[in-house]
């Protein structure tokens, strides 16, 4: 479903990516784990059209997409879930679950969308007229993937989706991960817990200084003594 070639992004003069080339089937969970700074959200945020300046090749289905702009993609069905969630933490769940479906086929589509969230996600449900600056972390993680799916989304980029959570909801979120491949989305996870990541991933790539040095099935790399050098410096 997707394809990168040759990725290289910049910030400022400095150059953050190195030719990155990577590959998402559909239907897949696709982990890119490597260490801090390696390079993971630059990454996904230049596929997304986020990046400042980017160059090479970026293809969705038989789609060259690496001239739109951001708001293109999101219209493709390409959905990013940031780092850190970045809700609108005064308005309630509810409003920011509707935000979400703020394109007309999604609008379209909005209460049976809400339907599938809620049935999905139930805490939400209970929470819905609460406002979201007020929900734990891991709520919060919660509404944020909400709000993705209300778009209808067929791809999905989660940025480092655990951060800051209490270890039950990082087992609930990995779960939620599985079940969204399973209903037929698509994912690529960048993500620091690299244990957890690479046992649900069918297949995973290894950053280490803007640059992919492994790729392999989530579990081959488990395995992998390498990893500990890429990922750990040892």
């Amino acid at each position: 479903m997707l394809r990168v070639r040759n990725l290289s992004a910049f910030h400022d003069r400095t150059q953050v990516l190195h030719d990155i080339n990577l590959e998402v089937g559909e239907g897949e969970i696709v982990g890119l784990v490597g260490a801090n700074g390696a390079g993971k959200s630059s990454t996904l945020f230049s596929i997304a059209g986020i990046a400042t300046r980017a160059t090479g090749e970026i293809w969705l289905d038989d789609k060259r997409i690496d001239h739109l702009p951001a708001y293109e993609r999101v219209r493709l069905a390409m959905v990013l879930i940031p780092e850190r969630r970045r809700l609108f933490p005064f308005m309630s769940v509810l409003e920011n679950l509707e935000l979400g479906a703020y394109l007309p086929i999604p609008r379209e589509h909005r209460k049976q969308t809400l339907e599938t969230v809620f049935e999905l996600l139930p805490i939400l449900a209970e929470r819905r007229h609460q406002v979201a600056g007020s929900l734990s972390g891991g709520e919060q993680q919660m509404c944020a993937i909400g709000r993705a799916l209300m778009s209808r989304p067929r791809i999905l980029l989660l940025d480092e989706p655990t951060e800051g959570l209490a270890p039950l909801y990082v087992q609930r979120l990995f779960e939620l991960i599985a079940k969204l491949r399973d209903n037929g989305i698509t994912i690529l996870l960048v993500e620091q817990n690299v244990e957890h990541v690479l046992k649900i991933s069918d297949r995973g790539y290894v950053l280490e200084n803007g640059r992919i040095v492994m790729e392999d099935t989530g579990l081959h790399l488990l395995q992998d003594p390498r990893l500990k050098t890429a990922y750990l410096g040892l």
